[in-house]
């Protein structure tokens, strides 16, 4: 496996290669350049991403 293979992911909205400067970290954010949707890291061995949960309210309850 090359450095590339390891820190690119495919964006599970529109399949357009996410790639990453350095290793992603577990958790992290990161936009697709291509439909700029907001993805979060799910795994990093593989690289793997999911849509980015929205963020709701919190009421403190």
């Amino acid at each position: 496996m090359t450095v590339q293979e390891q820190t690119a992911a495919r964006c599970p909205e529109c399949a357009a290669d996410v790639t990453f400067a350095e290793p992603p970290r577990l958790s992290e954010l990161v936009e697709c350049g291509e439909c700029q949707v907001e993805l979060e890291v799910v795994t990093v061995q593989p690289v793997t991403l999911a849509p980015a949960p929205e963020v709701e309210e919190d009421w403190g309850e």
